[in-house]
């Protein structure tokens, strides 16, 4: 298989010629809007699911859920964590473009894992502001998909909150297991 990750990142081999990750980005785009053809489209996901995930480069949600364009909504941050932004997110999904399930998937040697609380206290330190965010980390995977289920079922913004999964991705395997939200 062949990765971007096999490309040697380094300044100045960003891309086959010379530029940096972002222009070699942007050409791509120009090489893919060359060819495109509006689908003719809307937001609405036709699978009236939207999917909660980590933002880990090694999760490629559509290839392992069998999704194509236009399937689902996909919300990532790091962990897939279940935070006030993701509910903003699930809101819009859910009472503006129809989604009716939610699918959330966390995964194996997550980098939350190794992480604490103290990585705010570092930034604040660095910084001289301490960021009005959590890390949200965990030792848990199981878990912390058993709290982002619940924070995603006692939302009361929210209108569909009976088809909500949770699900670990094995990152040297690619499958999923569901997690019991009991």
């Amino acid at each position: 298989m062949t990765t971007s990750a096999s490309v040697p990142a380094s300044p100045g081999n960003a891309s086959a010629g010379s530029g940096t990750v972002t222009d070699r980005l942007v050409e791509a785009n120009e090489r893919y809007a060359s060819a495109f053809t509006d689908p003719g489209m809307d937001a609405s996901p036709v699978l009236h699911v939207a999917v909660v995930a980590c933002m880990d480069a090694r999760l490629d949600l559509h290839d392992a859920l069998g999704l194509s364009l236009g399937d689902c909504h996909t919300i990532r941050n790091a962990g897939g964590v279940v935070t006030d932004d993701v509910i903003r997110s699930l809101t819009i999904s859910q009472r503006a473009l129809g989604t009716r399930s939610v699918v959330l998937i966390h995964h194996t040697n997550c980098g939350l894992e190794s992480l604490t609380e103290d990585f705010r206290h570092d930034l604040e330190m660095e910084v001289g502001q301490r960021p009005a965010w959590a890390v949200e980390a965990f030792r848990d995977v199981d878990q912390d998909v058993r709290q982002s289920m619940q924070r995603v079922r006692t939302s009361p913004f929210l209108l569909h909150t009976d088809d909500v999964r949770g699900f670990v991705f094995d990152v040297k395997t690619g499958l999923l297991r569901e997690v019991d939200p009991a």
